[in-house]
């Protein structure tokens, strides 16, 4: 163990030192920068106010507004003259949530869907199949967010 820390100590020294950056539009090595480097991805950033949704609630759909599948925990419905389509958002306070497959949230949220009352300054996270998939995010709901803008991603986000 004491090894690991050592080597991820002089990693991220070396990192640091000389300037690495992960590819261009490649969330998760910006995450494991961010994680070795102790520095959040950089980009154009909001702070934004919550709200959750689910599949089965009023108007909600199968669909997003890109015609692509929502996907649990990492749809979000934006404002798109706010927050361009196809963002891929990096949101801090949702890392470590659970995934529903069981894994922990990495925080990278994929905005590819818009809302009615999606205006400004608000945005809207997909929770998952109905109204007990929110449970778990519930702390999220009207909470203050920070969301970065760290890329942008083609076709539908990923699944």
């Amino acid at each position: 163990m004491r090894r690991r820390l050592a080597a991820l100590a002089t990693l991220s020294v070396v990192l640091a030192s000389s300037g690495a950056q992960a590819a261009p539009g490649d969330p998760v090595g910006d995450l494991i920068l961010s994680v070795i480097t102790g520095v959040l991805p950089a980009g154009p950033g909001w702070n934004l106010k919550a709200t959750l949704y689910h599949a089965g609630a009023k108007g909600v759909g199968a669909l997003d507004s890109l015609g692509c599948r929502v996907v649990a925990m990492r749809t979000v419905a934006i404002d798109s003259r706010l927050i361009p389509k196809r963002s891929v958002l990096f949101i801090k306070e949702t890392v470590g949530l659970a995934m529903p497959d069981g894994t922990a949230h990495d925080g990278y949220w994929y905005a590819s869907d818009t809302g009615g009352a999606i205006k400004g300054q608000r945005i809207d996270l997909y929770t998952g199949a109905g109204a007990r998939s929110m449970g778990q995010v519930r702390t999220l709901n009207l909470a203050s967010l920070s969301a970065i803008k760290v890329g942008d991603f083609k076709g539908c986000p990923p699944g």
